[in-house]
């Protein structure tokens, strides 16, 4: 029995030990210790993460081109939330979305019934682009493309198939 009581009290003096060895700030919290490389990148992925790319010519005011096969329906220099039929419904193989937006704020897309959906990150004063794929088994007869947009922003889209 006083060897047990002994390994008890061992136990716990090095764990009292070694829990002052974590390097904490007085308050119980552990520091952590960053490099200047890793800050750096750390905050210049912060400023391009969710942002897509910029395609040089790409615009607002006419609808993207379809990246493959052909355009089935297409907006231009819109404003705010809109509601777009996909004519023919949405046939079984590919369907695609392109997006080009200008302004501030988030522009999301969301078409029904497949619940394919994307945000794409818009700025002012430049245009930001994305495009979407998606392969389907069967056809749906109805299919929507609903926008969600804030005033500012104005976008352009294009759905293919």
């Amino acid at each position: 029995m006083g060897k047990l009581r002994f390994v008890a009290v061992a136990g716990a003096a090095a764990a009292v030990v070694l829990s002052g060895c974590t390097g904490s700030q007085g308050n119980g919290n552990p520091t952590v210790h960053k490099s200047p490389t890793s800050a750096a990148s750390a905050s210049a992925s912060k400023e391009t993460s969710g942002r897509s790319e910029q395609i040089p010519g790409e615009t607002v005011t006419k609808a993207p081109d379809p990246i493959d096969g052909k355009a089935v329906a297409r907006v231009a220099n819109a404003r705010g939330n809109r509601e777009i039929d996909i004519p023919g419904g949405i046939k079984a193989g590919a369907l695609s979305i392109s997006v080009n937006c200008q302004g501030r704020g988030t522009l999301t897309v969301l078409v029904k019934p497949v619940g394919m959906t994307f945000p794409l990150e818009c700025v002012a004063g430049e245009v930001s682009s994305t495009y979407n794929e998606l392969h389907l088994k069967t056809a749906r007869g109805r299919g929507t493309v609903y926008i969600t947009a804030p005033t500012p922003v104005r976008w352009a889209l294009t759905v293919g198939r």
